[in-house]
């Protein structure tokens, strides 16, 4: 099957179908937190929630979101090398550089520079 940007026609459907539903959804929302409560029982809707939750789960869902930012963030603070670890500078799983006959129009293969090269580029006395 050709791989193509357009989504196959059952994702359509089934994007559009969330679609509306999310707009039901927010219909009912806002039909249930503004519209008071002897109007809806006399509707005939008397199983709700309570009103306060109407303001409440938004909150807790923002807080929620929140946290789990915040959570994320000091997770990859705890978990990343200090500054002053030689796994900032290397891993298992770098490339080391080889020499390669490649002709001189060739895109050279993707690898690692070690850090003494770099040094030596960046800082040698008398560089251009």
């Amino acid at each position: 099957m050709p791989s193509s940007p357009s989504p196959s026609p059952e994702r359509a459907i089934y994007g559009f179908v969330l679609y509306l539903a999310s707009f039901l959804g927010l219909g009912l929302y806002i039909v249930w937190a503004y519209i008071p409560e002897p109007w809806l029982h006399a509707a005939g809707l008397t199983y709700w929630p309570q009103k306060y939750w109407a303001l409440a789960a938004p909150v807790y869902i923002s807080i929620a979101v929140l946290f789990i930012l915040v959570f994320y963030v000091g997770l990859n603070f705890t978990v990343t090398a200090p500054l002053d670890s030689v796994h900032t500078v290397t891993d298992e799983f770098a490339k080391e550089r080889r020499q390669r006959d490649l002709p001189p129009s060739a895109i050279p293969p993707l690898e690692d520079i070690h850090l003494s090269i770099v040094n030596r580029r960046l800082y040698r006395e008398g560089s251009d």
